[in-house]
């Protein structure tokens, strides 16, 4: 290990986060009652422009009459480049009590956009006098956003994580494709002839991007979470993405309809298999250093330190989730 440690920003159960437009207030009660790890009202793109005012309304009841349990609650804010985010900030924060937890912040392009949101957040905090303080969960979905990714995460110690968003980031790289995650069959090879003749592979045309996020997420500190998955009636192309973005680095993944909250919580919890074979590899490896070995073999395969390391981040994230059932 460096000698530069990189601590999580923040420890929070995010295997799944709901959205919910903040312009249909009747959802808002079932989302509560869903099994989402977090709730985030969105005042964004799934809030036509004439509507915005009254998702406001909308959120700030929530937050003060709803009963939200033991679930995070985000709120989606405008983008920096409209008129609506100051606003947002300011209103909610302002007339929405202390049940807030995280604010999602769209876009983000370059570190000052989060240095902005965290200016109006630090003056509102200390006017209002509020004792929690609120995070920040930031949106990569353009290529500038991707290219400075690495100093956008330095841009404040209210960031706790990062998320992708596939539609945008398409848009901004002028990808050939309308997909909201998923495949593409135009990103695919041909294998050399055979006697099949020549086969055709898909690829992850998502690879790349996430597993940059991913790395400079981790470096940070931060939550890594997977973003939408536009097709809700595919819970078999949902999980093979989830899957995939699991393996990368992601703890979590978005649920833009309330059947894919089960699909991302049975994704993101270990399965209890390999919770036993973690606690397993903790144990034999200490008995191995009581021992002064430094290595032992499970099942005829190698563990050592590393192997260690892996299985207590296993162990940690299932000790979270039992903390939070």
């Amino acid at each position: 290990m460096s000698f530069t440690h990189t601590p999580l920003k923040r420890t929070r159960l995010n295997r799944s986060e709901l959205f919910i437009p903040g312009s249909k207030p009747d959802l808002f009660p079932k989302a509560v009652n869903s099994k989402a790890d977090v709730i985030c009202i969105d005042l964004e793109d799934a809030v036509a422009p004439q509507d915005k005012d009254e998702a406001k309304k909308n959120l700030i009841q929530a937050l003060k009459e709803l009963d939200f349990g033991k679930k995070t609650v985000s709120m989606r804010i405008n983008g920096l480049d409209t008129n609506f985010c100051y606003r947002d900030v300011v209103d909610v924060m302002e007339n929405g009590g202390e049940r807030l937890d995280l604010m999602m912040i769209p876009k983000v392009g370059v570190p000052a956009d989060v240095y902005a949101i965290d200016m109006l957040v630090t003056q509102i905090e200390s006017r209002t006098k509020r004792d929690k303080k609120i995070g920040f969960e930031l949106i990569v979905e353009t290529a500038m956003g991707m290219a400075n990714l690495d100093s956008i995460c330095s841009g404040s110690g209210r960031i706790e994580s990062l998320h992708f968003g596939y539609a945008d980031y398409a848009a901004s790289v002028r990808m050939r494709t309308t997909n909201v995650g998923g495949p593409n069959p135009d990103y695919a090879i041909l294998t050399h002839e055979s006697p099949e003749g020549r086969l055709t592979h898909w690829n992850d045309l998502w690879h790349n991007p996430i597993s940059q996020m991913a790395i400079l997420g981790r470096k940070h500190g931060l939550r890594v979470i997977d973003g939408p998955f536009g097709d809700f009636s595919d819970p078999d192309g949902y999980n093979a993405q989830g899957k995939r973005t699991a393996i990368l680095g992601c703890e979590g993944k978005w649920a833009i309809h309330p059947n894919q909250v089960e699909l991302a919580n049975d994704l993101f919890t270990p399965k209890e298999s390999t919770i036993e074979r973690a606690r397993k590899i903790v144990t034999l490896m200490k008995e191995a250093q009581d021992h002064h070995d430094g290595a032992v073999t499970l099942d005829g395969k190698l563990i050592d330190a590393a192997s260690v390391r892996q299985a207590e981040q296993l162990i940690d994230q299932q000790d979270l989730i039992d903390s939070m059932s």
